[in-house]
Formats: structure tokens, sequence, C-alpha cells
């Protein structure tokens, strides 16, 4: 296995552990007084609470109810485990997880064009184009092994059992 499909790996692997440390941080605000949290977040960062960002903060977390913390930490959970399924069948080698790495990557791809369409950011600019270099590298791969004749990898081999019928 090449040494950027574990970059890849490691990289959703990264991004499932962040993802997931978010879903904690949002159960962790359930029952809480979120508002005065957020309006202490502002002053502790020294931001003017009347300016425009700061306001849709602190009113995007008062809006916040349980049940919606609630939903966004399993959409979290669900989001983490999807990545950390993709990370394992790319340390494994799976073909599928080459596959669903291409795929998951290019459908953002669109989106993140737009937003940065809407406004050009460094950060919007990098993820852009980390993401396309992902995307790119990983259909590379796919492309290599479809040269080869499609042959499946170790992993992919190793993971069936054969069994012989009688004839």
């Amino acid at each position: 296995m090449s040494r950027g499909v574990y970059i890849v790996a490691w990289f959703e692997a990264a991004k499932g552990g962040l993802v997931l440390l978010v879903g904690f941080g949002l159960l962790a605000l359930v029952h809480q007084d979120i508002q005065a949290m957020a309006e202490q977040l502002v002053q502790r960062f020294h931001l003017n609470p009347a300016s425009r960002y700061p306001q849709i903060f602190i009113h995007a977390l008062s809006a916040a109810t349980d049940a919606r913390l609630w939903f966004l930490a399993g959409t979290a959970l669900a989001y983490a485990i999807i990545r950390f399924i993709e990370a394992y069948g790319l340390w494994r080698e799976k073909r599928w997880a080459e596959w669903f790495a291409a795929a998951s990557g290019g459908i953002y791809i669109p989106i993140e064009l737009y937003e940065l369409w809407q406004g050009v950011t460094w950060a919007k600019t990098c993820m852009l184009v980390l993401n396309t270099v992902i995307v790119a590298y990983m259909s590379h791969v796919l492309w290599q092994t479809r040269r080869r004749g499609g042959a499946p990898s170790k992993a992919d081999r190793d993971g069936f059992i054969k069994i012989d019928r009688p004839k």
C-alpha cells in the first residue's frame, strides 16, 4: 500500500475524531444556560457583543434546545462512525474504501466552490485545495488499480475465504 493512502486514512480518522469530540462537547451543553455561556465566551475573547458575528453566534446558541443538541450530537456520532469505517477500510487496503474516499470527497467540491464564490477566505481556499488533492489522489490510486487489470489488493484477497466446491 502506498504511503499516500495511509495519510488519507489518518486524515479521515482525524476528521472523525474531531467531530466526535465536538459531539461530546454538544452533549456537555445539555441542561446548561447556553446563552450565558455564549456571552461569556464572547467577552473572554474581547469581542463586541453588539457586532454582527458575535451577535449571530449568541443568537444561534440561545435558540439551541436540549433536543436539538442531542440531535446534533447523534449526527456527529454517525458522521464520525462513517469516517472511522472509511479510515479502517483505507488502512486495510479495501477497494470499496478507495471508491468511498474519492466519492465522499468529490461530493464536497461543488459546495466548496460555491462557498468560494460567496467570498474568498484562506480557510475556504485551503479546504478546497486539500479536498481536491485527496480526490485526485484517490482517483489516481483507483486508475492505477484498473490499469493493472483490476486485481484486488492483498487485503481484499485475504478478506475472503476460498471454498473449493466439489465438481
